[in-house]
């Protein structure tokens, strides 16, 4: 899969593809998809809070579903980072938390385990609305514009006899974010409601730099301006 959009490059996004480093864990028999997997009962009874993480880190023995969901993760959530996130650090997190919070309430009602593959087509979902015009290629056979990317994964999901529940759920969330964040607010009558908390702004965003400070002598570039004194009599 290909597309004629020029590539970018990311820093928070290879931390997200970190998460291969859980699956090859698992390959170590260190720890065990049962040790990983969604299980609301645990979560409530056992107090095991780490699955609301780890259920999102998992993408199964590593082959090629894996590596086409590294593939994607990696590149568009890059290009959504370095694209309308670019200097919205905050916003970019709180979209994954966002995301991660509405799939794993659906997620529940449909009995989904692992939810990292809705993940990652939930960023393609976003990032495929936020960019219309983009054309797309999958694998030199179809050409077709940037908002038909997540229908054509889906159905390379159906084709090679996957489940599309966990492609439905990304394609889903996907769209509640981008009709909240994009669309709803330009609607006549519409408004915003989804709102970066200003604990997230604290936390990943750098502080805007006052217009009319004047910094002292000594915290300016080069320091004071030793030996620059007016000559007398000047």
């Amino acid at each position: 899969m290909k597309s004629q959009a020029s590539p970018l490059s990311g820093q928070h996004c290879r931390e997200a593809v970190g998460e291969k480093n859980t699956t090859s864990e698992q390959q170590l028999e260190i720890i065990t998809p049962f040790q990983l997997y969604f299980n609301p009962d645990l979560i409530l009874r056992n107090y095991q809070v780490w699955r609301l993480i780890t259920n999102f880190l998992f993408f199964g023995p590593v082959g090629f579903n894996f590596l086409f969901n590294m593939i994607f993760l990696y590149r568009y959530c890059r290009m959504l980072e370095e694209g309308s996130f670019r200097g919205r650090t905050a916003d970019f997190v709180f979209m994954f938390l966002f995301g991660g919070l509405l799939m794993t309430i659906f997620g529940t009602f449909v009995s989904l385990v692992f939810l990292g593959q809705a993940f990652t087509i939930m960023l393609v979902y976003v990032w495929s609305r936020r960019n219309p015009n983009v054309r797309m290629n999958f694998f030199g056979l179809l050409n077709f514009q940037a908002p038909f990317l997540p229908w054509v994964l889906m159905g390379f999901s159906l084709l090679l006899g996957n489940s599309i529940i966990v492609d439905l759920l990304g394609i889903a969330v996907g769209h509640v974010y981008f009709f909240l964040e994009d669309v709803f607010p330009n609607q006549p009558g519409g408004g915003r409601w989804l709102r970066t908390p200003s604990i997230i702004k604290m936390l990943f965003d750098t502080p805007e730099e006052d217009a009319n400070y004047n910094p002292l002598p000594e915290e300016r570039p080069g320091g004071f301006a030793w030996g620059e004194g007016q000559r007398l009599g000047g």
